[in-house]
């Protein structure tokens, strides 16, 4: 990990704090003092409050539905056609690992298994050719040429949804795994009337080290927010490594014709511009998680988040609020918290710990129905390099994202 960028990073922010209270001359802040009737400390201890409630508001409404969500008895169940997706380029060796999983699995209905081979350089055709005399599921569509003026994904899954030979698709990643031999057939069984989006849950495996706990916790994050404002009829984004949605909605909208100019968004801006709240559903069931292979270092890991922030910016209006308050709330608690603490300490402690509480039981919910239980000993610390996590990626949501995709 690059910790002296990292340090370097929360250094500068964390200057703004600092020097804020020493930006106003010092007969001005007796002015402002007098005239208010309040001192820097009062101020800090009021914005402590509001963050303190802004965050207990996101805690109460918003991610508690996922910490203690309930699949809805269904009255019966249909087991559908489906056509699972993953476009491949240069992946082969992922693909020897990972294909596998998604070709054996466990469902008496019609499906068919497509990998789209996306001018692959690598062995891919040929190793997609020796799996096909095996899996006679598995159909192999073969680009030969680039897209012009479309970059990115979209371009191969728009030919793969186009090949699929039935209604729903299943998407995930070459270098991803089911977590089991059902996860076809309970993703699909999330599909009820009126259904058109299953929003799924896909995790990064487990391997030694802080840097995986990082990325690992930054991914159960982000579940807690897409799962839980889909539940809360606000859906705003799926992740593609595990994503369902009905052909018909993907035509009727025209596909990815709106942002095939943006090299990202394949997955959280088609979800973010088709999803509604009567027809999108969650899944996370934990046969129906989908693994996936973590960054080893720091620099990949952020080149990778990089480019899945640049699409934040495409999001609608009230996603960029509700998701930028929450995010700025998190931002100042800590600031702010230890800036209460020379104005009453035990009222900032009280603050603090009832924060801590309602989030520690949320996390401990919501990790337990994602299985990211080992995380619930370190949630306080990640929490923290949350602080440090927004500091340093906030800025690359403008930043020009790359026009590849792998």
């Amino acid at each position: 990990m690059d910790w002296k960028f990292m340090s370097d990073v929360l250094r500068r922010e964390l200057s703004v704090f600092v020097e804020l209270p020493l930006a106003v001359p010092g007969p001005n802040r007796r002015m402002l003092m007098n005239r208010f009737g309040v001192s820097l400390s009062e101020i800090f201890f009021i914005l402590f409050c509001l963050v303190t409630l802004t965050q207990l508001f996101y805690y109460g409404w918003f991610f508690r539905r996922l910490a203690f969500f309930t699949p809805t008895e269904k009255a019966s169940s249909q087991q559908h056609p489906v056509s699972v997706i993953i476009c491949a380029r240069d992946e082969a060796g992922k693909l020897v690992t990972h294909l596998p999983g998604a070709l054996s699995q466990i469902y008496p209905s019609t499906h068919e298994i497509i990998v789209v081979n996306h001018n692959s350089q690598d062995e891919t055709r040929f190793l997609l050719d020796e799996f096909k005399k095996t899996f006679k599921g598995l159909h192999i569509v073969n680009l030969e040429q680039e897209a012009i003026g479309i970059p990115g994904k979209k371009y191969p899954l728009s030919m793969g949804i186009k090949e699929a030979r039935h209604e729903i698709v299943l998407l995930t990643d070459a270098d991803c795994m089911p977590a089991s031999e059902f996860w076809m057939q309970k993703m699909q069984d999330g599909y009820n009337n009126g259904i058109e989006v299953v929003l799924g849950y896909s995790p990064y495996k487990k391997a030694p080290g802080f840097l995986n706990k990082i990325i690992r916790f930054d991914t159960f994050h982000t579940a807690v927010q897409y799962l839980s404002y889909a539940l809360a009829g606000i859906p705003y984004m799926g992740v593609g490594r595990n994503l369902s949605y009905k052909k018909d909605i993907f035509f009727k909208n025209k596909g990815f014709s709106a942002i095939n100019h943006i090299p990202g968004g394949d997955d959280d801006l088609f979800i973010n511009k088709v999803a509604t709240k009567e027809n999108t559903a969650i899944v996370v069931d934990p046969d129906t998680f989908t693994m996936s292979e973590p960054k080893k270092t720091f620099n990949d890991w952020f080149r990778q988040k990089t480019r899945h922030y640049t699409t934040a910016r495409y999001y609608r209006p009230l996603h960029k609020f509700l998701l930028g308050l929450y995010s700025f709330s998190h931002v100042l608690f800590y600031p702010l918290f230890i800036a209460s603490l020379f104005f009453s300490w035990q009222a900032a402690l009280a603050l603090f710990a009832v924060r801590l509480m309602v989030q520690g039981y949320i996390y401990y919910n919501a990790m337990n129905k994602l299985q990211e239980n080992d995380l619930f000993a370190w949630w306080w610390l990640l929490d923290i390099w949350m602080f440090v996590y927004y500091l340093i990626f906030v800025p690359t949501i403008w930043k020009k994202p790359r026009t590849t995709w792998n």
